[in-house]
């Protein structure tokens, strides 16, 4: 038997968009493994605020455009999350890259989903690269950020065989479940403390247990 998580962890999820993958952790680890304490978007009017809003989550909006430089506004996020208690950031579909500094402020505790097989396919537009290459097989992999584009230690990958695949809609509904079922399971491993780096290969994470 799986040991129950004593201590809810407080996390931290940056959105831009729809908010389905913030709306999967809103209905699978919080209030369990985890608690939603703060929600923050790249854009004013993305609906995953409405998400977070319906179940009483903080929510804060930090666009770009309105700071001096990307660093003016990781600080200013960082302080935000961190008022709230955040000790875990996770990144559920956030088109914004994130500097070293913000990542300096929550050490080894930002993760990312990504709907692809990494190291293929990184950046924006990954689905739309994987059909441009022709593959058969797609995937989302859950990973810790680092400072480069979808570069960090792979945590979580899952696969779907697509044969025939042509439309970007197509493949991001087939890979949407993976995303809504890996997040969470990412998240309750890293609540668990069963997630460490390997000493000799820093690019290898272990599940530990």
């Amino acid at each position: 038997m799986v040991p129950r998580v004593q201590e809810q962890l407080p996390i931290a999820v940056l959105v831009s968009g729809t908010g389905t993958n913030l709306q999967a952790l809103l209905e699978t680890v919080h209030g369990h493994e985890a608690q939603v304490v703060a929600v923050a978007s790249s854009v004013a009017d993305a609906p995953a605020l409405a998400r977070a809003a319906a179940r009483g989550v903080p929510t804060g909006v930090f666009p770009r455009v309105q700071y001096q430089d990307r660093k003016t506004r990781d600080r200013a996020m960082a302080d935000w999350l961190q008022e709230r208690g955040a000790r875990l950031v996770v990144l559920a579909g956030y088109m914004e890259l994130l500097g070293e500094d913000f990542l300096a402020r929550f050490p080894g505790a930002v993760i990312n989903v990504h709907p692809s097989l990494l190291p293929a396919f990184p950046g924006l537009e990954a689905i739309g690269q994987a059909l441009a290459y022709g593959v058969k097989v797609f995937g989302v992999t859950v990973h810790f950020v680092d400072a480069g584009v979808d570069s960090g230690p792979v945590i979580l990958q899952r696969a779907v065989e697509l044969q025939h695949a042509r439309d970007p809609e197509e493949v991001l509904a087939a890979l949407r479940p993976l995303e809504h079922a890996l997040l969470p399971q990412a998240i309750r491993l890293f609540a668990q403390g069963a997630l460490s780096v390997d000493a000799e290969n820093p690019r290898r994470v272990v599940l530990d247990g």
